[in-house]
This record gives structure tokens, C-alpha cells and sequence, in this order.
């Protein structure tokens, strides 16, 4: 009896389904996998090379004189890590400059106001005065009748909720990205709205507009964003129920076309090096800061990642190809740039990732992948667990310079992290080095290293494939 027990427990155990990281990767992938998690948790290089690129360079904006000192850096970086491979490709794009720039209160109650322009927008081609017509967010604005605002200056008052995963930003954007265009179809002069970010400090968010196009557009007109504070200040004024009255000046425009350089560096691979695990952030950053959250942490990291890879004795059967991307904060133009001139590779690109919210910890695996390799993304996930990382099965997205890439057909992963604080700093000058929790960014440096190096790993793909171009 005790002899038919035991071999029916023995049979029992040899039928129950092995653990998603046991399937998918073998003992040595698995081992060298958890070296280099933690390995880089213990310590990494990305605090220093933040550091390094805040410090040596500063703010990037894409077009500015420190943009080619940005580029230089970065090829220099990708070499002094020990990358196989090192290249740039050009992006070109609108040069867009900003000038002086100020906004007073002129009756009933006197005043300046703490503004900073919006990128890519016009100027005011001198000082402009209008009363201030306030509006509770931009489908308060859209809703004004046409002509309502002739001669005035149009202000929109809603503020972006915080949450850790930043899902307050989409829906307060929106104001940044169509408001000016709005409001002058409505026939306002000019644009302010409160600046789309969490914080309480009297520093404005600048970020990208983005104007009507075709024949019938409105006609530009300039566009700004008011610190927090002032925007409340604004709010307040225009509660007491008499004419509020404003003058701006904003001196900004594209006065050109500009040229930078995506910058890769490359791990080659051992067996299949033409195919590639593509993960990076973005070289630019707007003039205010220094660009540390946004987006020196996301290149840093994943620099970091793919150079500690490339230290191992046996490289990876695939090559890791970590991307600088240029001028993202204007349009995503390295991205795009990147998915046309490599369109024809899609298939060759296994997965991608990008680290592009700051450089707060992460806390989830997401992925947008075949459904028959989702058991390898979450034997990713098992691997990622002891960095305090849950593989969460649905949700998530490309990062935004990798959009372009995965709607070309290129199979996705989201490392998450926690943006709780992310919009107190984005795009202000408070965008600075003393944010970043150097342990922190250890703690990315591992989970990409593990992503990047599984990936290049595993036999299969994880889905890409080329979609046929819209017609």
C-alpha cells in the first residue's frame, strides 16, 4: 500500500505544470539573470552618469548650442561603458526658440505672474493686453461661442490630479496640447492656462503645444502656462467679479529646421546579433532644469543596464541596442525617426522598452506581447520579484519614443514606476539632480539588466512583426 502511495505522489508531482521561469529559460539563463539583478541593485553606475550628463552638459533642449555637446556626451559615455558598437542617425525637426517672456496683472489688482511659454509657440510680436476670460478646463473652452472671446485672453484654471502611475496627466494635457488652437477659433489673443503639474511651488511646467493644421486652422497665437500658485492667484481675481485686465509679452517661435542624432550603443549578440532587444530614453530635455528626472535618468539607466550586460563573460545570443533618443519633448521626433529608418527590420526587433517617467522605483511588469509568450513575460516577472516588481497581465504601454516602433508591428514591455512625485518637477526648473535617490536607480538598472538580458534569451520572439503601412 505505502509502495503505491508513494508512486502515485511521485506521479502527482511529475504532472503539475513547472514554474513559468523553468519553462521558458534554462538553469544558466536563470542564474546569470539573478547575477546581474543583483549585482545592479547593489550598486550601479547610473547615478554617476546622471550626474555626469547634468553636470557636463546641463539642459539639452533639441536645436539649442548644448544639443551637439549632448550628442558628443553620449557617444563618448556609450564608448567609456564598453559598447561594442556605437552610431548616431539624424533626426530633423523645427527649431524653436524661446525668448523673454512675462505676463502682469494690470487692474483691478497690479501685479507680475510667474509664466513660462509653451514650446512651439508663436510670439506676441510685442506686448498684448486683453481681459482674462477663465474657463474650468478645455471643454469649458470648446463650448464658448464663436467670437465670444474677440480681444481677449483666454485662461484655463483645471489642475492635474497626482497619482503614482500619472493617469492625472492625459486628461490635463489636453489643455497644453489643443487650448491655444482653441481659443483662437474662439478669437482670443492669447493663451494661459495652469501649468500640468502637481506641485504647489512657484515654477511653471512649459511642454509642447501642438496648433491646428490645414487651410481652415485658426491663426496661432501665443501660448503660456502659469505656475500653480499664479494660476490660483489668476483664479482668485477673476472670482471677484470685476474685469481683470493683462498684459503679456512673450518673445519665442521656429525660426528654422534643426538637425540632432539619435545615439545607440549596441551589445552584440553571440548567436543571432542582427536581432535586438531595444531599450533607452530620451538625450533632450526642455532649457528650464537640468533635465535629471526627465530624462538624463531614463538614459542613464538603461546605459547602465545594457553596459553591465555587456561586462559578462558569455554575451547574449541576441545584441542589446540602447537608444538616446533626440528631441522627444517636441513631438517625439527621435522615435519617429528611429521606426522609419529601421521599418523594414521590425520583425528583427525581439522587445522594447523605455524609461521615461522620472526615476522613481518600479513596481510592475506589463507587456504588449503575443498572447502565446505571455508565460515567458511573466517568467520574466518571477525573476524581477525580489525588486519588489509584480508581473501585472494587462494594462500598460510602450514608452513614448518607442510608440512610433510598436505601432510598426515591434513587440512592447513597461517596466512601471512610481510617479507619485514625477509632475512636481516635470518640465520646470526643478527638474534638477538632488530628486534622485541614487538607490532608487540601482534598483531600475536592475530590472532592465534582467529584462534586456532574458529577452536576448529566450528561443522564441515575443511577437513582433511588421504591420502593413496605412494607406
Amino acid at each position: 500500500m505505502a509502495t503505491r502511495v508513494l508512486a502515485l505522489a511521485a506521479l502527482l508531482i511529475a504532472s503539475q505544470p513547472a514554474f513559468a521561469s523553468e519553462a521558458a529559460f534554462t538553469p544558466d539563463d536563470l542564474h546569470t539573470a539573478a547575477y546581474l539583478r543583483d549585482l545592479a541593485n547593489g550598486g550601479s553606475a547610473a547615478y554617476d552618469i546622471v550626474e555626469s550628463l547634468t553636470t557636463e552638459v546641463g539642459p539639452r533642449m533639441a536645436g539649442s548650442d548644448a544639443d551637439p555637446r549632448a550628442v558628443a556626451w553620449a557617444q563618448a559615455k556609450f564608448r567609456e561603458l564598453g559598447f561594442d558598437r556605437v552610431w548616431t542617425e539624424p533626426v530633423s525637426f523645427p527649431l524653436w526658440r524661446r525668448g523673454a517672456e512675462q505676463a502682469q496683472v494690470l487692474s483691478p489688482y497690479p501685479q507680475p505672474l510667474h509664466i513660462t511659454t509653451l514650446g512651439l509657440s508663436v510670439g506676441s510680436n510685442g506686448p498684448l493686453e486683453g481681459e482674462v476670460v477663465a474657463f474650468a478646463d478645455l471643454a469649458a473652452l470648446s463650448a464658448a461661442p464663436a467670437g465670444s472671446l474677440d480681444g481677449k485672453i483666454a485662461f484655463i484654471a483645471n489642475r492635474m490630479t497626482r497619482s503614482r502611475d500619472g493617469k492625472g496627466y492625459g486628461p490635463a494635457v489636453a489643455a497644453r496640447s489643443r487650448g491655444a488652437s482653441e481659443a483662437s477659433g474662439k478669437g482670443a489673443l492669447a493663451l494661459l492656462i495652469r501649468s500640468i503639474g502637481t506641485d504647489h511651488a512657484r515654477m511653471p511646467h512649459t511642454g509642447a503645444l501642438q496648433y491646428a493644421e490645414g487651410n481652415d486652422a485658426p491663426p496661432r497665437i501665443p501660448a503660456a502656462a502659469l505656475s500653480n500658485p499664479d494660476a490660483d492667484l489668476l483664479a482668485n481675481m477673476v472670482r471677484r467679479g470685476q474685469p481683470v485686465r493683462l498684459r503679456l509679452n512673450i518673445d519665442a517661435g521656429v525660426v528654422g529646421e534643426a538637425t540632432s542624432y539619435n545615439v545607440i550603443g549596441e551589445i552584440t549578440g553571440s548567436e543571432q546579433p542582427e536581432q535586438v532587444v531595444l531599450i533607452g530614453g530620451h538625450l533632450d530635455s526642455w532649457d528650464l532644469g537640468t533635465g535629471a528626472i526627465d530624462d538624463a535618468s531614463g538614459v542613464a539607466i538603461t546605459m547602465a543596464a545594457g553596459a553591465m550586460i555587456g561586462d559578462l563573460k558569455t554575451p547574449p545570443k541576441r545584441s542589446i541596442r540602447v537608444i538616446a533618443f533626440a528631441n522627444e519633448e517636441q513631438g517625439l521626433f527621435g522615435g519617429k525617426a528611429y521606426a522609419e529608418q529601421h521599418k523594414t527590420q521590425i520583425s528583427q526587433h525581439i522587445l522594447g522598452a523605455e524609461s521615461d517617467f522620472g526615476a522613481g522605483r518600479i513596481y510592475a511588469l506589463r507587456a504588449g506581447t503575443s498572447d502565446a509568450t505571455r508565460p515567458t513575460i511573466a517568467a520574466i516577472g518571477e525573476v524581477l520579484e525580489p525588486l519588489g516588481i509584480t508581473y501585472e497581465s494587462e494594462g500598460g504601454g510602450p514608452g513614448p519614443d518607442i510608440i512610433a516602433v510598436a505601432g510598426r508591428g515591434m513587440a512592447w514591455a513597461q517596466l512601471a514606476q512610481d510617479g507619485g512625485d514625477y509632475f512636481d518637477y516635470h518640465h520646470t526648473a526643478n527638474d534638477t539632480l538632488d530628486k534622485i535617490d541614487p538607490r532608487a536607480l540601482d534598483q531600475q538598472v536592475a530590472a532592465y539588466a534582467v529584462l534586456a538580458y532574458l529577452a536576448a534569451q529566450t528561443d522564441g520572439g515575443f511577437g513582433s512583426a511588421a504591420k502593413p503601412e496605412a494607406p
